[in-house]
């Protein structure tokens, strides 16, 4: 079949995107899906840091690509031996599809699939193929969804069933900013009633981080950012206090706030800066989370001294340590209670037309959650 996708022909492109275009509108075919596939209508795909990466180089990914990976929509084929789905489902999508088979997916860490990452780096579905066509290019995936378009074929593994009468734009949010940014806080680091958390940059993600931070009972919860609308919107969400990371004492009026430190502080900015912050900002035994993603030849440099002698922590976290097809269904299960209001990070709504304007948005730090919306 044909649709419509937007795709990355060369990484790299001068702001602003509204005038360079680096994601050109192509028509594309798409291969039926094989076995263990699915062919899914997307309703909704969410703008994230994870694309601007690829657009801006930062993360470089294969080319050409159909970009796009946090996404929601319906089930409109099945390939081969896809038996517990059926036409008319709504799916969310997850970007790291996972074998079960591994060391890691027979461990319970899905989110570490060995195959699925290993599939994501070359641009290919977990199968090996790639199902997309622009005339007499095959195009590569972007981590196995490839979601800014009205179609796409993913594997069967890279998809969680979700309630028919969940709106599409909330329900794309789970598949990359909730799943990664709630999970890092439930999962990672395990955050227990009481105990003080601090969010360092508040983008999907980190905001997804402060609502699970409050659904924890976490309490101070404190959240960091360079703009002042962003530490408005934490502040919206509950009990938050909030410091400008511009400030020359911000590590300091954190600690204050804190009693000395943080027993969690989470960098979700993608930031080495903002990372050794955190560093700065967790307490003796405390933990510091990172979720954030900087270029790949980014290092700290931390004190081991410190380390050892404060009994410190210091742990990455990917997609949050989830398990998927648990994680997201507790997490909508939250949404619907109004313990986790995801809809207050939905910037706006917009059409593909829109999409380079709308990563000019993302860029500039003005932008939550822009999601592509299609008929």
């Amino acid at each position: 079949m044909q649709t419509t996708a937007a795709v990355l022909r060369s990484m790299g492109a001068a702001r602003p995107y509204a005038d360079s275009r680096p994601l050109s509108l192509e028509t594309v075919t798409l291969d039926p899906p094989g076995a263990d596939e699915v062919l899914v209508a997307i309703k909704a795909a969410g703008l994230c840091h994870s694309d601007l990466s690829v657009i801006n180089g930062d993360r470089p990914r294969p080319l050409p690509m159909a970009l796009g990976h946090e996404a929601a929509g319906v089930v409109e084929a099945l390939g081969p031996g896809v038996g517990d789905l059926a036409i008319g489902d709504h799916v969310v999508m997850v970007f790291m599809p996972n074998c079960g088979h591994c060391d890691p997916c027979a461990g319970g860490r899905p989110a570490l699939c060995e195959p699925g990452a290993a599939a994501n780096g070359r641009g290919v579905l977990l199968g090996g193929d790639r199902r997309i066509h622009a005339g007499a290019d095959t195009l590569n995936h972007h981590l196995g969804c490839s979601a800014f378009a009205g179609h796409a074929v993913v594997s069967r593994r890279s998809l969680v069933k979700v309630d028919r009468d969940l709106p599409f734009e909330h329900a794309a949010l789970f598949g990359c900013a909730v799943l990664t940014g709630v999970g890092a806080v439930v999962n990672t680091a395990g955050v227990r009633t009481g105990q003080s958390v601090v969010v360092v940059g508040l983008g999907g993600l980190g905001l997804s981080s402060v609502l699970g931070a409050l659904a924890s009972g976490a309490s101070p919860v404190v959240a960091v950012d360079l703009s002042d609308d962003k530490l408005a919107l934490a502040r919206s969400l509950g009990p938050v206090r909030t410091v400008n990371a511009a400030d020359a004492d911000a590590v300091e009026q954190v600690r204050a706030l804190t009693g000395g430190g943080a027993d969690v502080v989470f960098e979700m900015a993608g930031s080495v800066k903002a990372l050794e912050a955190a560093w700065r900002m967790t307490r003796r035994g405390g933990t510091t989370v990172t979720a954030g993603l900087p270029p790949p030849e980014a290092a700290l440099a931390v004190n081991v001294v410190q380390l050892v002698a404060e009994e410190r922590s210091l742990k990455g976290s990917y997609i949050g340590t989830c398990v998927p097809s648990r994680d997201i269904p507790r997490y909508v299960a939250l949404f619907r209670e109004g313990r986790l209001p995801v809809d207050r990070l939905l910037t706006g709504t917009i059409p593909l037309e829109d999409i380079n304007a709308a990563f000019d948005a993302l860029a500039d730090g003005v932008a939550v959650r822009t999601v592509v919306t299609f008929p």
